[in-house]
């Protein structure tokens, strides 16, 4: 039967048989292994909820609270995929269950055993609640024990895992099918283009039989074929006679003349088409970087901004930590995209650079203070050394070049597993108007070769793209450094060798500007002495350097011991020192010793700032009286160490002395957006801060609350189905002319990132514009700028109690727990609850701590019930752990009747409560 089938046969069996047979092979595996892994991932889902739900229901079945127990079971029926849920005692009697009846056997589990039965439709699981459930629900009361307490059971069902399947199985059958038919189409090309020639030939030799000799055969497109060919097309020619092969050759030539003029007007045609063909595409792709922008930033302005509100709220440790990472993740998201759009934005050439007075010192240490907390976690120390050499005040993008420098750093911390990174600013040359300026970034890293060094400066590469590479990111950091300096009119480099480190450069030339008043020497730090300590001589030195760039007389020493005796010698001279400045951390300089430090100096008339890392600021905080003061965070800044220094030599008028201004109205704003998420966002923020905000989905309904009332601001989104910002500016802006008002200001809160977006904007009557995502900050400083009217801080420092007499302290004020709770009746309930809960616990601590002589965990222990209480309406207790705690950190002698008193303040406010809810 082979032997029958023609060619095109053949090869349609050839190609399709094995085909057919390995697609069916495969996409039966694969559809297999899928259900599997759906089947599995239910079981493993059903198990988490399980744990999940024995974590919130264990205080219930301990309690035999059946409502609770209830409300757990109804909450768990949101979960994906849950269809029942029971709650059961030691001895399975029920006691809620929520959801239809569950089918099939109960699964037998023994005691403390879990227990699962799969059914065609269902899965049922039996999960046992352990007293251990309850520590984890938050409850720090509860044991660590063992005991069961109770049943869980679920029903998971299976519908969606097999909706799945049959998705999947369809799926493969599809692109089998596809696979079979794109197959089969290519076999019957192929099979064509062995028939086709072979008829072609057949043809031309009937031709030449007939006397035709002026019949060729063309290329037939394989090797033989065209042998062949070329053997009938010899065999016609040698027929042929001396004036035929002459005319033939002429007439060849004439053809091969007009075959070139036509193939050089296909190309010209050709490469019109495509001249056009890109300059649409770099229209569409404007468009599209634009649009991008829009559908990108805005559902992550809800993201981050929800995300900082929730923040806020009353979270447990877990989801704090939960909400932190998503938190990071979205602003790792929104840096990478921004990347892509300066990338795509510098191709273009659209890019567009400010020109406007900056502080170069201030610059580098701005972006110094925003990756410090990044540097700290690895231990590395970051430094800046500006020379004095160099202009402070000069005229360029200081937004720009921070963006190259927080690269260059960044990559630095990435890439440095311990030592330093510094950041250095000197001049190269200068004229009368201009600055030839050189910032470097040296680090003490891993180091780059040679090969990494040539790739270094390429788009979407890497020094490091293994599979184990240690940082991640876009690759496009380095070459959107590159492409801005190269756009100032300046240089980068990189100087690197491998295992001790590299050193990025930048050379760039700025016009220079008016010098900043704030960089004048302050008159009453002129010639003052001061005493530093540093024990590392790098950060010792460019702690003297900043000391002497405020007018001051450093004297550096590299211990405490040298810091002290200095001080306590200068007493006796004509001009004592009077201030110090303590570089610590815990490492070199405990917080023990640095008290009796500070301590030491008080004695000898001498005011102190320490600085530490950000990573330990909260531990020196508690050492420290005026930490606003006192404690400043690595790098130090210039400008706050100056206010500091000026703020300890002169203290300012208290606040509470000071002139109150009386308060302003409240703004009344409309947000315009219709996007739901963003809108409420931005309607909590502006509440939350004290403003009278109404809403608009689209720009009909903005267009007529602009007309019944009058607003003081309006946000306006600027992508809108229907009526998009620009066009519903501009009718309120043509309605505000014909009936003769007064313009209100428009600001605009846009997603996009295109550098002609302002310009737009602008033209088209907005006033101003925001950039998703927001911020409180960004809100409350355009509401005041255009308004005039200011909104209630969002973060304000938290104002220093009255001392209240113990005794005549109430034990309970449920008015103050109200007011603390921002008039949450149910908030300040749970809080109060949460008190009381811990305070056995709290109590046992402290008795054991005194026990025990343990200074440290007395204070550590104190002072968390101090924050605690701060949140309650307890005035006797929170009284009591002020005194106590104050006590313990002065080494007061009184500090065990302190303690005797809190002790008694527990007991107090445990038996009111008690009684207040019998």
């Amino acid at each position: 039967m082979f032997n029958d089938l023609g060619i095109k046969g053949r090869v349609l069996m050839l190609t399709l048989l094995p085909t057919s047979l390995l697609a069916l092979v495969l996409g039966g595996y694969f559809t297999w292994l899928q259900l599997s892994s759906l089947q599995e991932q239910l079981q493993q889902r059903g198990q988490m909820i399980s744990e999940q739900l024995a974590t919130l229901a264990a205080p219930a079945l301990k309690s035999t609270d059946r409502a609770l127990l209830q409300r757990v079971a109804n909450h768990g029926l949101d979960q994906p995929d849950v269809r029942s849920i029971s709650f059961q005692g030691m001895d399975r009697s029920p006691l809620a269950h929520a959801g239809p009846n569950m089918l099939g056997p109960s699964p037998f589990a023994g005691e403390a055993i879990l227990g699962e039965v799969n059914l065609e439709d269902t899965t049922r699981i039996m999960y046992p609640v352990f007293d251990f459930h309850m520590s984890l629900s938050g409850d720090n009361n509860a044991e660590r024990k063992h005991d069961q307490l109770g049943w869980v059971e679920l029903e998971m069902s299976r519908h969606s895992t097999l909706i799945a399947g049959y998705r999947s199985l369809l799926t493969t059958l599809l692109l089998t099918l596809a696979g079979l038919l794109v197959t089969a189409m290519l076999a019957f090309r192929m099979s064509r283009t062995i028939n086709e020639p072979l008829l072609l030939i057949k043809q031309r030799v009937a031709q030449l039989k007939e006397g035709k000799l002026d019949t060729r055969l063309p290329l037939l497109g394989s090797h033989e074929l065209d042998e062949l060919a070329s053997g009938i097309n010899r065999m016609a020619e040698a027929l042929q006679n001396a004036q035929e092969e002459m005319q033939h050759s002429i007439d060849q030539a004439t053809e091969d003349v007009r075959q070139n003029l036509e193939t050089i007007e296909i190309q010209n045609i050709e490469l019109d088409f495509a001249r056009k063909e890109a300059l649409e595409a770099s229209r569409i792709k404007s468009e599209f970087l634009a649009n991008m922008s829009h559908e990108i930033r805005t559902p992550l302005n809800g993201i981050l901004g929800f995300t900082n509100l929730l923040l806020k709220s009353e979270l447990t440790p877990r989801q704090y930590d939960y909400l932190g990472t998503i938190e990071k993740s979205a602003d790792s998201l929104l840096s990478i995209i921004n990347e892509i759009l300066d990338f795509s934005k510098i191709e273009a050439g659209k890019l567009v650079l400010e020109n406007m007075p900056f502080n170069l010192r201030d610059l580098l240490q701005e972006t110094l203070t925003i990756l410090a907390p990044t540097a700290h976690e690895k231990q590395l120390e970051l430094l800046s050394l500006v020379y004095r050499d160099a202009p402070m005040s000069v005229v360029g993008d200081p937004l720009r070049l921070k963006q190259v420098l927080i690269n260059l750093v960044s990559n630095a911390i990435k890439f440095t597993r311990e030592g330093s990174i510094v950041i250095r600013a000197m001049l190269e040359d200068e004229t009368q108007d201009r600055a030839q300026l050189r910032i470097s970034v040296q680090d003490t890293g891993i180091g780059l070769s040679e090969e990494d060094l040539r790739a270094l400066f390429q788009a979407f590469s890497q020094a490091d793209n293994s599979m184990s590479r240690q940082a991640g990111g876009s690759g496009l950091g380095l070459v959107i450094s590159k492409r801005l300096i190269e756009q100032m009119g300046g240089e980068i480099g990189v100087d690197s060798t491998p295992g001790q480190g590299s050193e990025f450069w930048i050379s760039i030339n700025l016009p220079k500007a008016r010098n900043d008043i704030e960089d004048l020497p302050r008159p009453l730090l002129q010639g003052r002495r001061v005493a530093m300590m540093e024990s590392r001589e790098l950060a010792r030195q460019a702690l003297q350097h900043q000391l002497e760039d405020c007018a001051l007389v450093a004297e550096a020493y590299a211990t405490p011991d040298l810091l002290l005796d200095a001080v306590a010698s200068s007493q006796h001279s004509a001009e004592p020192i009077g201030l110090a400045v303590i570089g610590a951390s815990t490492l070199e300089l405990p917080p023990e010793q640095l008290d009796k430090c500070i301590r030491a100096l008080e004695q000898l008339s001498c005011n102190s700032i320490v600085l530490c890392p950000t990573t330990e600021l909260a531990i020196y905080h508690q050492i420290l009286q005026s930490t606003q003061t006192q404690l400043q965070a690595k790098p130090a800044c210039t400008r706050k160490l100056q206010r500091a220094m000026i703020e300890l030599i002169s203290p300012r008028q208290p606040i509470s002395e000071q002139p109150t201004l009386a308060p302003s109205r409240a703004p009344l704003v409309l947000c315009v957006d219709d996007n739901p998420a963003n809108l409420l966002l931005v309607k909590t923020l502006l509440s939350d801060m004290g403003a009278n905000v109404a809403t608009a989905g689209n720009g009909f309904d903005a267009i007529k609350l602009t007309k019944q009332n009058v607003y003081d601001l309006i946000l306006m989104d600027v992508q809108m189905p229907g009526l998009d910002g620009r066009q519903t500016t501009e009718q309120i802006r043509q309605w505000e002319q014909d009936h003769q008002r007064q313009p209100l200001p428009i600001v605009a809160l846009t997603a996009h990132a295109m550098s002609n977006e302002k310009r737009a904007l602008l033209q088209c009557g907005m006033d101003d514009y925001l950039t998703k995502p927001v911020s409180e900050r960004q809100l409350a400083q355009v509401v005041l700028k255009w308004t005039g009217l200011g909104l209630r801080q969002y973060a304000t420092e938290p104002s220093p109690e009255p001392v209240v007499s113990i005794a005549s302290a109430k034990v309970l004020d449920n008015e103050e727990g109200l007011r603390l709770a921002a008039g949450k009746a149910d908030l300040a309930a749970d809080m109060l609850s949460m008190l009381i809960a811990g305070l056995p616990a709290d109590k046992q601590a402290i008795r054991q701590a005194r026990k025990d002589a343990d200074r440290n965990e007395l204070l550590e222990r104190v002072h968390r019930l101090h924050g605690a209480t701060r949140y309650c309406g307890v005035p006797q207790l929170r009284a009591a752990c002020q005194r106590s705690e104050t006590f313990l950190k002065q080494e007061n002698p009184e500090v065990d009747s302190a303690l005797d008193a809190l002790e008694a303040a527990i007991e107090t406010l445990a038996r009111e409560v008690s009684a207040v809810q019998q």
